[in-house]
């Protein structure tokens, strides 16, 4: 019976190590994914836009397909999509960011810069992904145009019905 007793204590010990081993994994800080030039990459999308950023320390300079922020996007609206990850983490004017973007019209692109920021940041500071993520800029906004069927006017809409 001394036997089975110690087999079992030692059972247990051996289930706790390796609940302590696993609770060490879960809550292990996620590394930060900097290249060399001191940069963080990401790809960001939204409609039929596809971004890619990268963001490293400085001065809060937003260059997208190598023009200022100001004259790529001439509304102040989607300059304020861009500004929102970096306002919600507390880093405007940090780091600097360069996006080439094609595809879709400007608030599309606007959207896949500001997704592409958002993700970039998390790279460059894990810690931030809760926060980003509470603010909803690391879900990627999957809405696209319905494409047209046959038979049909647009995607949906039908031909005009004439009765006689």
């Amino acid at each position: 019976m001394s036997e089975e007793a110690r087999s079992l204590d030692d059972l247990k010990v051996v289930m706790k190590t390796a609940d302590a081993v696993q609770v060490e994994a879960e809550t292990a800080p996620v590394e930060p994914q900097i290249d060399a030039l001191g940069r963080a990459y990401a790809t960001g999308k939204r409609k039929n836009a596809i971004a890619r950023v990268w963001i490293k320390r400085g001065s809060g300079k937003i260059t997208v397909n190598g023009r200022d922020q100001e004259t790529y996007f001439a509304r102040p609206v989607l300059r304020m999509l861009l500004q929102q990850p970096l306002e919600c983490a507390e880093r405007v004017n940090e780091f600097d960011v360069i996006a080439t973007v094609k595809g879709g019209g400007l608030s599309g692109q606007a959207g896949a810069v500001r997704h592409g920021i958002s993700k970039a940041l998390t790279a460059f500071e894990p810690g931030l992904r809760g926060v980003l993520k509470a603010g909803g800029f690391m879900t990627r906004d999957s809405r696209v145009v319905e494409r047209k069927k046959y038979g049909r006017a647009k995607a949906r809409r039908s031909f005009q019905f004439s009765k006689r």
